[in-house]
């Protein structure tokens, strides 16, 4: 998990090597994914390699981030978003390739707390989280991804509000730059409460799914994937092929993601 420093700092590196330079070297495709991807997407990009392809190397951060970076010119080959709104953005601005994208993977929104805690609750209409914050931890915060640009900081928004949920618990809230980030608020038993996807929580060993948001809570999630404007890796279409088809189905299923596109 990068944060926006480190980031910064590994787009600047890459960019100073020049567009060519991956070519050159023989190297894989250099890939920006959702940080929620990035256990399944290590064992996938393993897979790859195993199977003759040369090894990507992959930023992870809040979509919003990436896609800003790309944005800003940075030389990604193959881009991952977590929701369709920040794939989108950069289509408008002309800079993925529309005949490549497609909606990779599906997740669930879930409500997650330390892995020791006891608490139980049932998720529905007008349910009183600010309370079970403040019965769980006196003054207790709901970490979420930031609900202005990190895409599952927005589905936790939509879900509280269609729930009637939000008004009481959205000056309550511990406000991530990526999910991964709010998973470890939670892990780590800073917050009591964390709105996270299904997989994330299924990777983190601090942290027990306390309930599943209902589907209809919130827009589909959805992972678009697509190659950039400006790709120049030689296998980044590879890539993008092979986690879209049936050799990476398993190890996206084994991590809690639902394939959607699999050739």
């Amino acid at each position: 998990m990068l944060g926006r420093l480190a980031i910064a700092g590994a787009v600047a590196a890459v960019m100073a090597l020049g567009p060519h330079t991956a070519l050159a070297q023989g190297t894989g495709p250099l890939v920006f994914a959702a940080a929620s991807l990035k256990n399944a997407l290590d064992n996938a990009n393993a897979a790859f390699v195993a199977g003759g392809g040369a090894k990507a190397t992959v930023t992870y951060a809040a979509s919003s981030a990436l896609a800003k970076q790309i944005e800003a010119g940075a030389p990604a080959d193959v881009f991952i978003s977590a929701d369709e709104d920040w794939m989108d953005y950069l289509a408008g601005k002309g800079l993925v390739q529309p005949a490549t994208r497609r909606d990779l993977l599906g997740n669930d929104l879930v409500l997650v707390a330390p892995a020791d805690a006891k608490t139980s609750i049932e998720i529905k209409p007008g349910f009183a989280l600010d309370q079970a914050l403040d019965a769980a931890q006196k003054g207790g915060r709901l970490a979420v991804g930031d609900p202005a640009a990190v895409p599952a900081g927005k589905y936790a928004k939509a879900a509280l509000q269609k729930l009637g949920a939000w008004d009481k618990v959205q000056d309550r809230l511990a406000p991530a730059e990526n999910v991964r980030a709010a998973l470890a608020l939670v892990a780590r038993g800073e917050a009591p409460f964390g709105i996270v996807y299904k997989t994330d929580a299924v990777a983190e060993p601090g942290v027990r799914i306390v309930a599943t948001f209902p589907a209809d809570s919130h827009a589909p999630i959805l992972y678009p994937i697509a190659l950039a404007k400006e790709a120049t890796n030689a296998q980044a279409g590879a890539f993008l092929d092979f986690l879209a088809g049936p050799k990476a189905r398993p190890l996206f299923e084994a991590q809690g993601f639902t394939v959607l596109s699999a050739k």
